[in-house]
């Protein structure tokens, strides 16, 4: 199916669910609104689900692993064959997001949307749209057409997922090299200079940064990206695993789950995502806030605010995954607090 058609099968969120959950929420025995952000979570997962009743929420770890083609220009601290030894780790679940999403109970899927190599470990998914991208501060990272297949991989992803009885979808992706072109993304999407946007990534000294920015620069010049069309961006001076989870969170709007945005490089996506989709943008939680320079800045551009600010920046998926400890807590509350009533306590109001 083409990107257009998915597009066209988003579901509309359930505005009578939400209110119905704040009714929910407002008649337990505690102070209104008492639990913020959390109260505010259950709301959007009732209108999400379309049912003001929310229990279980049955999670999953997508990571989409790819390589990117300016490692050559000297970005990162590794090498790219690290990308393909960490989803192999992945695949063990020994990397970091495995061991924290184990904590919880939840299943990492590691995706290979565009490795250099195929993923060997029997867990890895295998999705090539191709092996790595071209280095974008020579050429562009990909074709248009693979830029829109590797969004609807990420689509197809969640919902082969949904029909496993998956119904949340935690994003996460892995790619050495991939804070260079989401940085040079946000610096065309928002009309910013690259050395706002652009941060240490995996731990770059001063004199690497600088020389990052310069080649943020220069892919941009090359490149001539058109910020009014978010395909264009992405297919000069993106990466596949952006694209993947761009496709992510366009499928939580087409399969009605809620797919949870990690940090910097995810917020990234999910911009994107909201600008060819807009209808998918209810579908998608904000977690964290990445300390990557851009990280308030695309979570701003969303009109989004993130519950947790720990100074992350690893990627993965874990923030997002530190984030739904939040939901057990939330429907603890929502689903075990008695009435005013049963509380024995005298009803509040909201005042004017």
């Amino acid at each position: 199916m083409k990107l257009e058609e998915y597009i066209g099968q988003i579901r509309p969120f359930n505005l009578k669910a939400a209110d119905a959950c704040w009714n929910c929420w407002d008649s337990l025995c505690k102070p209104l609104r008492g639990m913020g952000k959390l109260e505010e979570m259950v709301v959007q997962l009732a209108g999400i689900y379309g049912s003001e009743k929310v229990e279980t929420l049955n999670p999953v770890v997508v990571i989409m692993g790819a390589d990117n083609g300016v490692v050559a220009e000297g970005v990162s601290q590794t090498g790219s064959e690290v990308t393909a030894q960490v989803l192999e780790n992945m695949g063990d679940r020994k990397s970091s997001v495995c061991i924290m999403a184990r904590q919880e109970g939840i299943e990492v899927i590691p995706v290979n949307i565009g490795m250099l190599t195929d993923g060997k470990h029997s867990r890895i998914w295998n999705r090539v749209v191709r092996y790595g991208t071209g280095n974008i501060a020579k050429e562009p990272a990909m074709t248009r057409e693979e830029a829109c297949k590797a969004i609807v991989t990420g689509i197809e992803v969640v919902k082969e997922l949904y029909g496993q009885g998956y119904r949340m979808i935690i994003t996460g992706e892995m790619g050495i090299g991939n804070t260079t072109p989401s940085s040079a993304m946000a610096s065309v999407l928002l009309s910013r200079d690259p050395a706002e946007v652009t941060g240490r990534g995996a731990g770059l000294s001063t004199s690497g940064l600088e020389h990052k920015i310069e080649v943020i620069r220069q892919a941009i010049e090359l490149n001539h990206p058109d910020r009014d069309d978010v395909i264009d961006v992405l297919s000069k001076i993106g990466s596949l695993d952006i694209a993947g989870m761009i496709g992510c969170y366009i499928g939580g709007g087409v399969m009605g789950v809620p797919v949870l945005i990690d940090g910097f490089i995810s917020s990234v996506a999910a911009y994107c995502a909201a600008k060819l989709a807009p209808a998918c943008k209810p579908y998608m939680v904000a977690t964290h806030c990445s300390a990557e320079p851009a990280g308030h800045m695309m979570l701003d551009a969303l009109g989004m605010e993130a519950p947790i600010q720990a100074g992350m920046h690893l990627g993965e998926g874990t923030g997002a995954v530190t984030a739904y400890g939040l939901y057990k807590y939330a429907l603890a509350l929502y689903n075990g607090l008695p009435s005013f009533a049963e509380g024995k306590v005298e009803q509040y109001t909201h005042q004017v």
